[in-house]
This record gives structure tokens, sequence and C-alpha cells, in this order.
């Protein structure tokens, strides 16, 4: 009989299995929580290189736009551990939304447990062999899109900024290639090369754009009372 309820979704949890999925649900939450924090770090990262990178293109007129170019690079290793790590975040959350919505609504609206979607089956198998659910390459766009895309923005500002306007504006073309010069690597070269980088990043976010999850899901409406915000205030 208890096999017959767990497939067909009739109440087939007591309250010592409900206290169980509890904690499992508290424990991926953690998970998930962790993984957000290892995130903010790595910005955090990206963010303070940035930043030196600009005071020390700028300390002084004869200083060099080097310091700009080797932080990109730099911020693109970030944004590499960053993808690793969204992949993995993405993977302790979605088993926490997952019951969320399955396991935890159902009780909320004083239906019970209900299975009969089949989400207690699928779960299982997520943690009999589990996979992650984002590749690398979505990762990536989505962080770019997010946070990266901004700071490498901010990056190619600066050094548009240093080659073109300081320390004096500058009068002839010649003199682009001149301050843009990075020892024996000419000048043309290395611009080129700055588009190449920051193309290619531009390429990243606008393919994954079009594969992001939901993308041609419709939206609800917006209601005309958010009855959430008058609970949390107190209403009934």
């Amino acid at each position: 009989m208890a096999k017959h309820e767990w497939a067909t979704g009739e109440a087939g949890f007591g309250p010592a299995e409900i206290g169980a999925l509890s904690h499992l649900y508290r424990g991926e939450l953690y998970r998930s929580i962790i993984w957000r924090t290892r995130l903010d770090a790595t910005t955090n990262w990206a963010v303070v290189t940035t930043g030196i990178a600009l005071s020390l293109t700028f300390s002084s007129a004869e200083a060099s736009p080097l310091p700009l170019a080797l932080v990109g690079l730099l911020v693109a290793v970030f944004l590499y551990i960053e993808a690793r790590r969204y992949r993995f975040f993405d993977f302790w959350r979605m088993r926490a939304h997952v019951l969320e919505v399955h396991f935890f609504g159902p009780i909320l609206r004083g239906d019970g447990v209900r299975t009969e979607n089949g989400w207690n089956e699928v779960l299982y198998g997520d943690y009999r062999a589990p996979s992650l659910h984002i590749t690398m390459l979505e990762a990536a766009g989505r962080r770019l899109r997010r946070n990266y895309g901004w700071i490498f923005a901010i990056q190619v500002a600066a050094y548009l900024a240093k080659i073109l306007i300081h320390p004096t504006p500058i009068g002839l073309l010649d003199e682009v290639w001149e301050r843009a010069r990075m020892g024996p690597v000419p000048g043309q070269l290395v611009i080129l090369a700055g588009f190449l980088f920051h193309g290619t990043w531009l390429v990243v976010a606008f393919h994954t754009y079009k594969s992001r999850r939901g993308a041609g899901r419709k939206r609800p409406p917006r209601p005309d009372r958010d009855r959430m915000l008058e609970l949390a205030a107190g209403g009934e």
C-alpha cells in the first residue's frame, strides 16, 4: 500500500519523513548560501584588482596603460573561477527550489505532501546520479551579464581615457598608436588584441542570453494589490 501511495501522490509521508525532508531542505539551502558567498568573493577580487590598476594607470602622466591590460587578463581568470562556482551554486539552489515548490508548496496550501508529478523520484535520481544543470559557457554568460560585463566596460572606458585624453587630449592618430604601444608591441596590435579580447565576452554574453532558462516563459501580470507586502505589514 505504501508503494502505491508513493506512486500516486497520496499521503505517503508521516511526521518523521516530513521532519527528515525539512532537515534536507535546510542542508541544501545552506550549501547554496555557501556557494553564493563564494561568488561574492571572486567578484570582490575583480573589483579590487581593477581599482588598483586604475590607480596605477592614472597615477602620473608617464604611467603606462599596461596595468589595465594585465588586469583584464586577471579578471578573465576570476570570471572562469566564478563561472565554475556558479555551476555548483545553481546545482544546490535547484534542489532547494524543488523542495520549496513541490514539497512545502502543497503543505502551505493545505493539501499535504503531494508526489503525483514525480518530483520525489526526480530528486532521488539527482542524489543517486548528480549532474550540473548549466554549462560552463552559460554560467560565464550569466555572470558577464550580471557583473563582469560592467567591470570589463569600466576597464575599456579607462583604457580609452588613458590613451585619448590623459595627460592631454590627442591631436593626431599617430599619438594613439604611440600611447597604446607596450614595449616592442606596436599600438595597432595592442588595440586589435583588445578588440578581440572584449569582443569575445560580448559574443558569449549575447549568445548565452538566447539560451537562458525561462526565456519563452510568460510572466504573470503584476497584481493590483501586493498581498505579500500587506501581510508583512500586519494586514489581513
